[in-house]
Parts: structure tokens; sequence; C-alpha cells
């Protein structure tokens, strides 16, 4: 089952459109990086897939249903098989991370024992299994307050790894990483995919890391697909035009080439 967006806008309460129409097709087990300047609609892309947001026009469809034709109840079990990363994880300060990683489960499971994890967490041995594929499996019992932006959004992976979702969207996931963390955090969510068959979308602001993990690129200007083709086919001439005016340049290709000396995951 697939996404698909068809002539699809959205346009914000203040009047600015975000999203103009869109026609996407990903199937079932892609994975797909989304690049382009700040502000060209990546956030509201992604969380016009996972549903948080309706568009304002056109269709969309999410694993075979049509989210905004479903009744609430239905559409929360829709979104219980949708996992998002943002950027900046809304994790609670003083919350432990163990928990903040179980609350991957919390649509799936019901009311009583959801409670009963913020209490007392229910599967400490899965909340660590997958911390330890993003090297923090020390951190288990540490409190959010205590780690830095990087670690935090390795906790959000590490949440939404943990509910095990048939579609993964991931925003900016490794904004606050190093370089070589970032790659190598990107490769876990890749190599995830691959061996689940779960369909992983991500924005990306780091050109290099979007061609060298993802083998279909997506460039967004101004709330429109400016091109979307195979990473391998991603040249020069169509970097520049996505990034006509930027402040920074694109990256040449061959500094791209350079930077990452990391197979396609």
């Amino acid at each position: 089952m697939s996404l698909r967006l068809t002539q699809a806008a959205l346009q914000h309460g203040n009047g600015v459109h975000a999203l103009r129409n869109v026609d996407l097709h990903i199937a079932p087990g892609e994975r797909v990086a989304i690049i382009g300047p700040s502000g060209a609609g990546k956030s509201s892309l992604l969380n016009l897939l996972a549903t948080a947001l309706q568009p304002s026009s056109g269709e969309l469809h999410v694993l075979g249903e049509q989210p905004w034709q479903l009744s609430g109840r239905q559409r929360q079990r829709l979104r219980a098989r949708i996992g998002l990363v943002h950027q900046a994880p809304p994790l609670p300060a003083r919350q432990r991370v163990v928990t903040a990683v179980l609350a991957g489960k919390l649509g799936q499971w019901g009311l009583a024992k959801s409670l009963l994890s913020l209490l007392h967490p229910l599967d400490i041995p899965g909340a660590q299994r997958e911390l330890a594929k993003l090297d923090l499996a020390d951190k288990l019992f540490a409190q959010c307050q205590q780690l830095s932006g990087g670690q935090l959004q390795r906790v959000g992976i590490a949440r939404a790894l943990y509910q095990a979702p048939e579609v993964l969207l991931a925003d900016e996931p490794v904004s606050a990483m190093d370089p070589v963390l970032a790659a190598h955090t990107l490769s876990v969510l890749c190599r995830h995919a691959e061996a689940s068959g779960v369909t992983l979308i991500a924005s990306l602001h780091a050109v290099e890391l979007a061609l060298a993990h993802f083998p279909r690129v997506i460039g967004l200007r101004d709330g429109q697909i400016l091109f979307d083709r195979p990473a391998a086919e991603v040249d020069q001439a169509q970097l520049d035009a996505l990034y006509a005016n930027e402040q920074l340049l694109s990256p040449p290709l061959s500094a791209v080439s350079l930077s990452l000396q990391i197979p396609r995951c």
C-alpha cells in the first residue's frame, strides 16, 4: 500500500501557500529523501503525509486509505501505523529516556497499558534494544534534560523504531548531529527500513547525506516539486536551480562525492 498525493495543496490559516499542486507517488518500501531550501515546504509535506495536516485541496491516500474521509477513531488507528520523527522531539525534560522510547507504542496499546507503562516501564529490554542501535543504551534511565540535542534526536528515532510503523517520516532527523554521527544514524534508519520493508521518507538540509543514503531524491522549492529523480541522476544544474538565490550555494557534486565515503544503504 502506497502513499499518493494528487494535485494536493496546503494553505495555512495566515494565507501562506505551503504546498501547491503536488503530485507524488511513493511505493511501499521505498526510501526517499526530500531536499530544498528553508521554507520550501518539506516539513509541511511530511506533516501532510503523517495526516497531522489536512490538504486544502486535492487528494491524499495513505496506506490504502483516504485519511480525511475516515472517522476520528479510524484516523487514529491509521496514524498508529505511521511514525513521525521530529527535528526537535517533543520530549518532557524530566521524562526518562526509557519512557520516551516506549511511548512509541502508546497509539497501539490500550489506555490502561499506556498509563501503566508511564508509571512503570513495561518493556525495558525493547527500549534498550532500539537505543543500542543508536549507541544510546547507556542513557536508558537518564532524564531527557540531561541529553544533548543530537542525543534527543536519536531518542526520537529510537521511539519511532520501537513503534515499528509501516511508514516512517523523518523531518530533519540528524540536524543536531556532527557529520559522522549523522551519516551513521541515517545508515541505521536505512538498514531498518530495508530489512523491515518500511517506507522511509526523510527531509534533509544536507544534500550530500541525501545523495549518499537514499536511492530517490525529491527537490522541493516554493511548495512545488522541482525534480524527482534517482539519486545517481541528480546533477549540478538541478541543485543550482533548487537552491538559486540562497546565501549558501548548493555544494558541487564533486564535493558531495568526496565528503562521505559511505556506501548507499
